[in-house]
């Protein structure tokens, strides 16, 4: 079987969004960065209220899912279709947004840790216009699972085995199949598993440093895949924790305009008139 290797890297970049909110991304920071069908990856981390009480006040999307999870903080999500979650350590939210969502995430802290991320997912062309959804997810709907040297791995979608068990996340039946793992290693340790041959496929260390074959990985800093049927990776000598995310890509064009993500220049268009015009959903 073949093995995987570290393809390319993205590193990420420091920048705001939101009401100022301070972030580093990598997937998306630039036309061009993405990854079928992944569109962007951020991570935000601050213990200083200043870099995220702007939070992210109301904004609308269109053709595509965002994904947000949590590992410290709790913020509050609120949509124009009357969905409410709160974002707590360890949960995490998975929209939909289909034709047309306006939503808000902010933060229910005036102080204390904030460590996050917000991944986007592409939709295929024929799903970008279905009705929008919204799961909320809290930490105890992820399931996880712990080797006996200490290696754990939490699973929000798809699903794996790991040291013998096999683990379902609660996100499943998604057209593009994904796998959204959070997984961490003692200094060392050694993380191997099958993926499908056609997914593709990147790991993003976001403490510590991954070794892939004879190269490593430094942390903030996506790795992408060759293809192949197996990742097989380690810790270097600090422990290590890292996203691994795998989906199927579309293989369709992606026109971009800040939060709407279609097929088509047209498509952008009448999706900025919707908006503009109050029927964006």
């Amino acid at each position: 079987m073949d093995l995987r290797t570290l393809r390319s890297t993205i590193a990420s970049r420091a920048t705001a969004d939101g009401a100022g909110v301070r972030l580093r991304r990598s997937l998306g920071r630039a036309p061009g960065l993405r990854a079928d069908p992944f569109l962007m990856l951020d991570e935000f981390s601050s213990d200083d209220p200043r870099d995220y009480i702007g939070g992210f006040p109301a904004h609308p999307h269109r053709g595509f899912e965002t994904v947000t999870y949590m590992l410290a903080g709790h913020f509050l999500h609120e949509d124009h279709l009357g969905h409410r979650g709160h974002l707590r350590s360890g949960g995490a939210q998975w929209m939909t947004a289909g034709r047309g969502i306006i939503h808000s995430e902010m933060p229910q802290q005036a102080a204390g840790r904030v460590h996050g991320f917000q991944l986007w997912i592409n939709l295929p062309a024929r799903e970008k216009m279905k009705p929008a959804a919204y799961r909320d997810l809290q930490p105890e709907d992820i399931p996880q699972a712990t080797r006996a040297d200490g290696a754990s791995v939490r699973l929000i979608a798809g699903g794996l085995d790991f040291d013998g068990q096999r683990i379902e996340g609660p996100v499943q039946g998604l057209s593009t199949a994904p796998l959204f793992a959070d997984v961490r290693l003692p200094a060392g340790a050694e993380f191997r598993h099958a993926l499908p041959a056609t997914h593709t496929a990147f790991v993003y260390p976001y403490a510590g440093s991954l070794r892939i074959g004879d190269q490593t990985l430094p942390p903030h800093t996506v790795g992408l895949l060759s293809p192949g049927e197996w990742i097989d990776l380690a810790a270097t000598g600090e422990p290590a924790a890292f996203l691994l995310l795998a989906a199927s890509p579309l293989g369709e064009p992606v026109v971009q305009y800040g939060p709407f993500v279609m097929n088509t220049q047209a498509e952008i268009e009448q999706a900025i008139h919707d908006y503009q015009a109050g029927t964006l959903a």
